[in-house]
């Protein structure tokens, strides 16, 4: 491959990764926008069409699960670069910047919270996917300008979308306790 033909990080190839062998096992991969989009195409869903929200809620994973790799206490930053290197529309950006904010000034607060309604498994445990949409989902429903049903169902669809049917189903229950203990539902 020469450097001409190298994806860059614009570029879906870029974040689609090596082609699978057939039965050869792989590592989990980072939340990527191409598999989004390519799921979206198959149910129809033009990803233009969805709201600035339910995208900024994805750019705010992407950022999420980046930093848990990396060093999340440097979210910010990561958050920044992610972004940058994305070139995400200024709106997505917007939204999923006070989500990445809320998790940066409450970070301790929503993992101890989160951490009491998943009586049976510590967060350190939790997939970084699983984790990320967690906090994801507490920082929105700490917010409290999303109805609750509404951030419990877009973090479903993230956990679902990025992770597993059994993702999803984790993460229902453990942000529908969450909500519960915060009073919201």
């Amino acid at each position: 491959m020469t450097t001409r033909d190298t994806p860059s990080l614009h570029d879906d190839a870029f974040w689609d990764g090596p082609t699978e062998e057939p039965g050869v096992a792989t590592q989990p991969t980072a939340p990527r926008a191409a598999d989004a989009r390519r799921s979206s195409a198959r149910r129809g869903v033009d990803r233009r069409a969805e709201r600035v929200e339910t995208r900024g809620r994805a750019r705010a994973l992407q950022a999420l699960y980046a930093a848990d790799l990396r060093n999340f206490g440097e979210l910010r930053k990561i958050a920044l670069q992610v972004w940058d290197d994305l070139a995400i529309d200024p709106e997505e950006r917007r939204f999923a910047s006070v989500l990445v904010e809320i998790i940066v000034q409450q970070h301790a607060e929503i993992d101890r919270t989160l951490g009491d309604v998943t009586a049976n498994w510590r967060l350190e445990r939790l997939g970084a996917v699983e984790r990320s949409v967690l906090r994801l989902g507490a920082a929105e429903l700490a917010r409290g300008e999303t109805p609750p049903r509404v951030v419990l169902q877009e973090c479903i669809h993230l956990a679902e979308r990025y992770g597993t049917a059994r993702s999803a189903r984790f993460v229902n229950g453990v942000l529908d306790a969450y909500a519960r203990r915060l009073g919201a539902l």
